[in-house]
């Protein structure tokens, strides 16, 4: 008797056919499983990139641009992580106070997307952007 599945290895990518079901690794526009999979977030530039910090203390709002931000994306001031208002998937907002940026210097502003129910099917889902610095006088 003939087994329905077969693991297959085309051009160093492992192929898993499961009764005519194509399911290609590590490649989340091949695998159908994918579907739930978060992107990484992408991010260009941050609006203001200079501000003082007498607007921290008063409560400034700081507008990250980029792309492939979702529902559950957050913004990580250093090692803080805020929750955001999404805007779009490719601007979201936080509210910056002196809980967050204690006094003036470079801050570290990157956006976290945690990972989706993508399971372990090769399917990568969310992680961190690129880090920007926002300058606090």
């Amino acid at each position: 008797m003939r087994s329905p599945s077969r693991v297959l290895s085309i051009g160093g990518m492992f192929v898993l056919l499961l009764a005519g079901l194509f399911v290609a690794g590590c490649n989340n526009t091949l695998n159908p499983l994918c579907g739930s999979a978060r992107p990484i977030p992408q991010i260009g530039n941050l609006s203001p990139s200079t501000l003082t910090f007498a607007q921290v203390e008063q409560g400034v709002v700081l507008t990250v641009n980029g792309s492939h931000f979702v529902s559950s994306s957050e913004v990580m001031i250093n090692s803080t992580v805020l929750a955001a208002t999404i805007v779009s998937d490719q601007k979201l907002q936080v509210k910056l106070t002196p809980d967050v940026i204690t006094g003036p210097g470079a801050v570290k502003v990157s956006v976290v997307t945690p990972s989706g129910n993508s399971g372990d099917v090769g399917c990568s889902s969310g992680g961190t952007s690129s880090v920007l610095t926002l300058t606090v006088n």
